[in-house]
């Protein structure tokens, strides 16, 4: 399994973002697929599932982030809105597989003016 993840930056306050997350390795249709993030001291938090029951959200990013995926391309998004400088963080992409537990490698986001 590998997950590489892209689209990250610096962006100013209000701006957006799309992250992308290219999958590999199993049959990615099959399987939903998680974005977390980890701020600077802070633990790494769950930001959003899509899954065949639907997409769900942290409270935080609820109305300003949407999860999809093009299981074509065997890639996940995560478009970004409204961002917030409290967004700041390095985001992962993630999925379980039988019994592993696999993240891509993070990228960088950043808000700031």
């Amino acid at each position: 399994v590998q997950l590489v993840e892209s689209g990250g930056g610096l962006v100013q306050p209000g701006g957006s973002l799309r992250l992308s997350c290219a999958a590999s390795g199993f049959t990615f249709s099959n399987y939903a697929m998680n974005w977390y993030r980890q701020a600077p001291g802070k633990e790494r938090e769950l930001v959003a599932t899509i899954s065949s029951f639907g997409q769900t959200y942290t409270d935080s990013v609820k109305g300003r982030f949407t999860i999809s995926r093009d299981d074509v391309k065997n890639t996940v998004f995560l478009e970004m809105n409204s961002l917030k400088p409290e967004d700041t963080a390095v985001y992962y992409c993630n999925t379980h597989v039988g019994l592993g537990r696999y993240w891509g490698q993070g990228t960088q986001v950043t808000v700031s003016s």
